[in-house]
């Protein structure tokens, strides 16, 4: 009989760890989608609609390059030093100052 008492007392303590965690994660994952909501508003307010589009194309082939762009950018709105929306051609110069520049692959015969 107090076998069974422990088992059941181990099963239930394990029961609500478990539930415990997944509280936990659902709490980690609703933060994390605030986050990302709000970030993308943000990304609304000082993007124009042609340079978010671009920047979703080049987040598909580098996801991180792109992360850090909008943490940049966002940074500098919540300093007050973005005027006004930063339009498409504005976007592909910051781009080419931050992109890591192409190394050129020569091979030579001998």
């Amino acid at each position: 009989m107090e076998e069974d008492e422990e088992l059941e007392a181990i099963r239930k303590k394990k029961v609500e760890e478990l539930q415990f965690q997944a509280q936990q994660q659902e709490v980690l994952e609703e933060q994390q989608r605030l986050i990302e909501a709000e970030r993308q508003n943000i990304m609304r307010q000082i993007l124009t609609p042609q340079a978010r589009e671009r920047l979703g194309r080049l987040k598909t082939a580098r996801p991180e390059l792109v992360q850090n762009i909008e943490d940049q950018l966002i940074a500098l709105a919540r300093a007050g030093r973005v005027a006004g929306q930063i339009n498409d051609e504005e976007l592909r110069k910051l781009l080419s100052r931050l992109m890591p520049k192409k190394r050129e692959i020569r091979i030579e015969r001998r």
